[in-house]
């Protein structure tokens, strides 16, 4: 059928209005992308052509308490390269191979893969400043030296189970490092540039460097001084009662700050590599659980004290080296027992039955509602990892036997830092207090406190009087009773004595023990309480004769760095068979030898240098504080007109 030119032109006018509308509809649409959506569609086609080479934030030091730097960064760069940049891969790999110690083979593969950056690692990851230097002169295209870094713990094992480490790619692994990686890491920086899908810089585009933001430092409330004194102590310990370990910890017993914390066997932060997983995951002063022994008589004697079960000085009990319970003899560690005696003497002496008797005075509600107040049988949130929660008895668990035996300190299982924060309570006052390791976050760049960390309060637990209590029954353990070798001559010095059979295979060890002291200082005021456990020591295995005197060396050197004045207003030393007493040089010094031997009450020894009748200097010098027997040695001169 024949169409007419009516309809075709019709037809041809329909498509043009058609064509039209199109054609408006894409202007509008057009013009509606372009103004409306412009911006943003070119930031989403920016960031497909942005490429980042990646800058490492220099992570926050770690300083102890005075400001000394125990772990802090030290600039190690990261050899990058951009693929498509890479002129000469062949020789590009050939020329990198002996400097980064990699194969040209396993370059040329890095260098071919199709990403916008690749890492030259494992040889180009962290390298030195000499090798980066080398690696800038060869001036290789696609080649790029990013700035990085790496941890670096300038006292080798010292605090380690602290510190923690981090791993290849600045992240905390263990330690502070781990607990307050977020804070230390900080916000890396990178520089950016626009390729196209080749990899090829875009023309006209600029690189932007975006600078990284530097972690927080994090001052610790560790001393330096009294780290390297206890682990001095724990060293000499391994070695002189090749123990299977040993562990120890200083605090501050007013408001939980840790002074010190240290375990042996231990590592180097910057080698864990070459440890053992157990070593440097195991922070034994949190981890490791076990029966405390004696040192936990403290608990059943502030509670004792606080219930007014017990009279200290006026209240007798008669051992006759056991006492039975529940058809069960439980026996005192001096056979034949201790007679009669004062509870201050049960104290002292750490009399088994007497604290048995304390217990029955207590009943078992009243003991082990003490117990879970000084904080044992949960964690004491203590801001490292690892911590464990210690074992209690259930209560449908607790006959008259299992009574017995927690008052002195078997059957239960705790763990140092909750011996040591229980003890605290029970001496600074009654307060309880969180354990804590961190004590500032300061700003890198100005040295200015960004935020504290305040004492966290837990709960009272005994009055100020009974603690007062408790801390003079503990001065007299340690210048009466078992814990003698702790006395430190110009400080009052309390404290307890531990030794508690390990338990092996569900079974009491008759050979193996863990032996254990607990001090503090001064007596009447304490500034620090110090706590030491040694793992089954060869030889003699008594708290006493072990673990006192590592204790007794921490506190005195501490209590120096601390600036901690001494006194003479101490409870005098009980001395006992085969013990020589420490007495005060007199001053000599214009005396003539005649008058030395007439006039006074001589303790030494005399040796004389020199020619003349008076003495002109003496050694030691006058108020020194020496064994009774030592040898003065005098110095004579011509008599002064």
């Amino acid at each position: 059928m024949k169409v007419s030119k009516v309809v075709t032109r019709r037809r041809m006018l329909w498509t043009l209005v058609g064509l039209a509308v199109l054609f408006g509809s894409l202007v509008v649409r057009l013009a509606y992308v372009q103004l409306s959506q412009g911006q943003e569609l070119s930031a989403k086609a920016e960031d497909l052509w942005r490429r980042n080479i990646p800058f490492t934030a220099k992570r926050g030091e770690i300083l102890d308490r005075t400001g000394i730097a125990l772990a802090y960064n030290v600039s190690s760069p990261t050899i990058y390269a951009v693929p498509v940049q890479v002129k000469d891969k062949q020789k590009t790999a050939q020329l990198l191979a002996p400097l980064l110690g990699m194969t040209e083979e396993k370059l040329v593969t890095l260098l071919s893969k199709r990403e916008s950056s690749v890492k030259l690692q494992p040889g180009g990851r962290k390298i030195t400043m000499e090798l980066a230097a080398s690696v800038r002169d060869l001036q290789l295209p696609g080649i790029v030296v990013a700035e990085d870094n790496k941890r670096y713990y300038p006292f080798g094992d010292l605090a380690a189970h602290i510190l923690g480490f981090t791993g290849i790619d600045n992240q905390g692994i263990t330690g502070v490092e781990n607990i307050y990686d977020k804070l230390l890491q900080g916000i890396g920086g990178n520089i950016s540039y626009l390729s196209d899908a080749g990899g090829r810089i875009m023309p006209g585009s600029a690189e932007k460097y975006s600078a990284p933001q530097d972690g927080l430092s994090l001052e610790l409330t560790i001393d330096k001084q009294i780290q390297s004194i206890m682990e001095r102590e724990l060293d000499q310990a391994m070695v002189k009662y090749q123990a299977q370990g040993s562990w120890a910890i200083a605090m501050n017993p007013k408001n939980g700050e840790i002074l010190a914390m240290a375990s042996r066997p231990g590592y180097e932060p910057g080698q864990y590599k070459e440890y053992d997983a157990a070593t440097y995951n195991r922070n034994l002063p949190i981890w490791m659980t076990y029966e405390p022994g004696s040192t936990f008589k403290i608990i059943t004697l502030a509670a004792a004290l606080q219930e007014g079960k017990v009279d200290l000085q006026n209240d007798h009990f008669f051992d006759p080296g056991y006492i039975e319970v529940g058809g069960a003899k439980l026996r005192c560690w001096k056979s034949g027992g201790h007679g009669s005696q004062t509870f201050l003497q049960v104290v002292e002496n750490s009399c088994n039955p007497g604290f048995v008797a304390l217990g029955q005075r207590l009943g078992k509600d009243s003991l082990f509602k003490y117990i879970r107040n000084f904080g044992f049988g949960t964690k004491t949130g203590i801001d490292l990892n690892g911590e464990s929660n210690g074992i209690l008895f259930k209560p449908a668990q607790v006959g008259s036997v299992e009574l017995a035996t927690t008052a002195f300190g078997q059957g239960v299982s705790v763990t140092p830092i909750q011996q040591i924060a229980a003890v605290s309570a029970a001496i600074n006052g009654g307060k309880l207090y969180k354990p804590h390791v961190a004590k500032a976050w300061i700003n890198p760049d100005t040295g200015e406190t960004v935020s504290e960390v305040q004492p966290e309060l837990v709960r009272e637990v005994i009055s100020e009087e009974t603690s007062k209590k408790v801390r003079a029954a503990l001065e007299s353990v340690v210048a009466k009773g078992t814990g003698r070798p702790a006395f430190i001559d110009g400080y009052r010095v309390g404290g307890k004595t531990g030794t508690a059979q390990k338990v092996i295979n569900g079974r009491y060890s008759p050979t193996e023990h863990i032996v254990s002291f607990v001090g503090f200082a001064p007596a009447d005021d304490p500034q620090i309480i110090v706590y030491t456990a040694v793992d089954n020591p060869k030889g003699i295995q008594f708290g006493g004769v072990v673990a006192a005197p590592i204790v007794q060396n921490i506190l005195e050197d501490s209590l120096h760095v601390l600036k901690v004045p001494e006194r003479s207003d101490q409870l005098p030393k009980t001395y006992k068979y085969g013990e020589t007493p420490i007495v005060t040089v007199p001053d000599l010094t214009g005396a003539t030898v005649q008058d030395i031997y007439e006039d006074m009450n001589m303790n030494f020894n005399l040796a004389r240098s020199g020619s003349g009748t008076t003495v002109i200097n003496q050694a030691p010098k006058a108020g020194a504080r020496v064994e009774q027997g030592s040898t003065i040695r005098i110095y004579m001169g011509a008599t002064s007109e």
